[in-house]
């Protein structure tokens, strides 16, 4: 009988232990603990130290912080008929715990679910070049796409990442022939648009130099004439002022017939004296006689020396 009791209170004693071992339940941070009792949907735990009714009562721990799944590379045909590879990596997070685990079975093979038919949806929609240069506009797509269906799921598409773009060989190919002809048709026109710019360069330099030479030929000729305009006024200005200086001396010796003569007479002997063939007569013949007879009445009128 001893041995009976100490059984059932060793039995009672571990199912307290049991009882309360499956009573405290720990949610980490980034988790929540939901509840239920006897199958029913009871409340949400926050991270921390919970208690539950064991036996009756169950928590399931769920995890709501942001998470990051990528999805299986998978073939979808573009608009333009092109197969092509395509992989993208779905952010969602669980922002209503009672939708996600009492309206979808497995919301997480769902949302791989719905990734895949909005990748072959959007990509079907475009070409592959928009596919190639328009991936965050695919991602936002993707993401209204995959909200629509989620929202009712209790979780939120936070965005949409492509990894992966990858086309035939054949396409990629012709692509990277499409690539070269452009890079060569770009060369051609910037090698054209350097020699055209050159030439105007050119033309432009010969244009300044013609106008600078012109300007300084121009410039050259007006010094010229300048320095000949003044040479003449000042070689007119000094026989003037030299005309004026004997005629202000001629007139202040107040000269008379006589020295007039001897002035003619000696103006006519240096004309003889030089060089050139070309004689000389005086216009004035009778003034010339008339001088020559003055002075031969005044070489007559002074005294001769006595003869020995």
């Amino acid at each position: 009988m001893g041995l009976t009791l100490a059984i059932v209170a060793a039995v009672l004693v571990l199912l307290v232990i049991a009882a309360l071992v499956r009573s405290v339940r720990i949610v980490q941070q980034g988790y929540v603990g939901v509840v239920t009792r006897l199958g029913e949907f009871r409340a949400v735990r926050d991270p921390g130290l919970a208690f539950i009714i064991p036996f009756i009562e169950a928590m399931r721990i769920v995890d709501v912080r942001e998470t990051p799944r990528t999805g299986d590379r998978q073939q979808v045909i573009t608009r333009d008929n092109v197969a092509v590879i395509v992989n993208a990596t779905i952010f969602s997070q669980v922002v209503d715990v009672r939708l996600a685990l009492f309206t979808n079975s497995d919301y997480l093979v769902s949302v791989d679910n719905l990734a895949r038919t909005s990748v072959r949806a959007v990509f079907g929609s475009i070409t592959l070049d928009e596919a190639f240069s328009q991936r965050e506009r695919i991602g936002t797509m993707l993401q209204t796409q995959m909200e629509e269906a989620t929202d009712k799921w209790g979780v939120r598409i936070n965005r949409v990442e492509v990894l992966e773009i990858s086309p035939p060989d054949q396409i990629l190919q012709a692509m990277a022939l499409q690539k070269q002809a452009d890079q060569e048709k770009r060369a051609h026109i910037l090698e054209s648009e350097g020699a055209q710019q050159s030439a105007v360069n050119v033309a432009d330099g010969q244009r300044q130099a013609a106008i600078k030479e012109a300007e300084g030929a121009q410039q050259s000729a007006i010094l010229r004439a300048e320095g000949q305009r003044q040479a003449l006024i000042l070689e007119a200005e000094g026989r003037a002022q030299a005309i004026q200086s004997v005629y202000a001396a001629i007139k202040a010796a107040n000269p008379d017939p006589t020295l007039v003569a001897i002035l003619q007479l000696d103006t006519l002997a240096k004309f003889a004296e030089s060089e050139n063939t070309t004689i000389v007569v005086p216009a004035e013949s009778a003034a010339l006689l008339g001088a020559a007879q003055a002075l031969r009445s005044v070489i007559d009128a002074a005294p001769r020396a006595p003869s020995t």
